[in-house]
């Protein structure tokens, strides 16, 4: 089996994290999460993959090259005019097909699904697509499947109102796919799954098979998603490879780190390399830091994803947020449920409560 990894968008609901790199690229346990994506595929033995690419393109392909590292021999499909879900698959139409059924998947979600397993209740189930279902406990943020009495699809809510759902049933945009489905559809036209092929099917008497997800998934498609991924990896509740050796329990750091002897950490907590962690600073976890980051004595961080070269100076709390790149807090900064952008720069702010700031913003109390 084949996949295609779907890359191209544009993450416009993870900004400001995605202001300067594609979504697929935010880091997940300090890999980026295409990267746990390719591990999923090559562990279930797929290997041949191509990845579509239109937002900062250099991004992705400067990093994962051939996809050797990930196990995996990669291709690209460059969208200069993004051609929706279907049109970019039937774009690699050719090479997809070449083994039959093939895999459709996000490039920017985080899930252990069992790829083996779904492709068995596939073939089983006859169906020309198979789509994965997650039961979420708040399922109006995404599009909910309704299933008939054979366990397969017969209908569709994109992002019902609250309340209003006729399921819990979210789609993964996972899917398992015969080749003739993209013989119904032409070649260099925006085209998209959920908006038009699965209602065109289900309007013809198709039935859609369903996979059922017992595993872990999270679409990453908002600040909080992302934040709540990154501490899932880190207690270990879905499959995620850490960068770096065990040090304690629930406490992974990279090369290089230095952590003072009378640092409180409560795991889980992942430090990237040459992480600095003096004195007298709290890390309870969940925490993430990423690569370079400076943790000063006094400091505190509990519940956060910090991206590589943080500097969190002395009086500094940082709880249930997210700090991009390159981030600099000094004096009195308490930051609570926000997401701050690459190279903000905060002194003397005092509490900051569920505030979202642009990459470069500069706040001095």
């Amino acid at each position: 089996m084949r996949a295609m990894v779907m890359a191209a968008g544009l993450g416009t609901r993870l900004q400001p994290l995605t202001s300067a790199i594609p979504k697929p690229m935010v880091p997940i346990v300090n890999r980026p999460a295409l990267h746990h994506v390719l591990r999923l595929t090559a562990r279930h033995g797929i290997r041949d993959v191509v990845i579509n690419l239109h937002h900062l393109p250099d991004a992705i392909t400067s990093y994962f090259s051939d996809g050797s590292e990930q196990r995996v021999r990669l291709r690209y499909s460059y969208e200069p005019v993004l051609l929706g879900t279907a049109g970019g698959v039937k774009q690699n139409e050719e090479f997809l097909t070449v083994d039959g059924t093939f895999l459709v998947l996000s490039g920017d979600s985080l899930t252990d699904v069992d790829l083996g397993a779904m492709a068995q209740a596939h073939h089983a189930s006859g169906a020309s697509v198979t789509i994965a279902l997650k039961e979420m406990p708040e399922p109006s943020a995404y599009g909910v499947a309704l299933l008939d009495g054979a366990g397969r699809i017969e209908g569709f809510q994109e992002k019902p109102e609250p309340g209003k759902e006729l399921s819990n049933l979210c789609n993964c945009g996972l899917y398992m796919i015969e080749p003739e489905v993209l013989r119904r559809f032409p070649a260099q036209t925006f085209y998209d799954f959920g908006r038009q092929l699965w209602p065109e099917m289900l309007a013809s008497g198709e039935r859609l098979g369903a996979y059922l997800v017992e595993g872990y998934w999270n679409d990453v498609g908002n600040p909080e998603a992302y934040r709540q991924g990154n501490c899932d990896a880190a207690r270990g509740l879905v499959t995620a490879e850490l960068e770096g050796r065990t040090v304690g329990p629930g406490v992974t750091v990279g090369a290089r780190c230095h952590i003072d002897a009378e640092t409180v950490i409560e795991p889980p907590v992942v430090l990237g390399a040459d992480c600095r962690v003096e004195k007298g600073a709290r890390l309870l976890g969940p925490v993430v830091l990423g690569d370079g980051c400076i943790v000063e004595g006094g400091a505190q961080i509990s519940g956060s994803v910090c991206w590589s070269g943080l500097v969190a100076g002395r009086g500094v709390t940082v709880m249930d947020s997210i700090v991009g790149r390159a981030g600099r807090l000094h004096g009195w900064v308490c930051l609570n449920a926000c997401v701050i952008g690459d190279r903000c720069v905060l002194g003397d702010t005092g509490e900051l409560n569920a505030l979202s700031l642009e990459s470069g913003t500069v706040l001095w109390g």
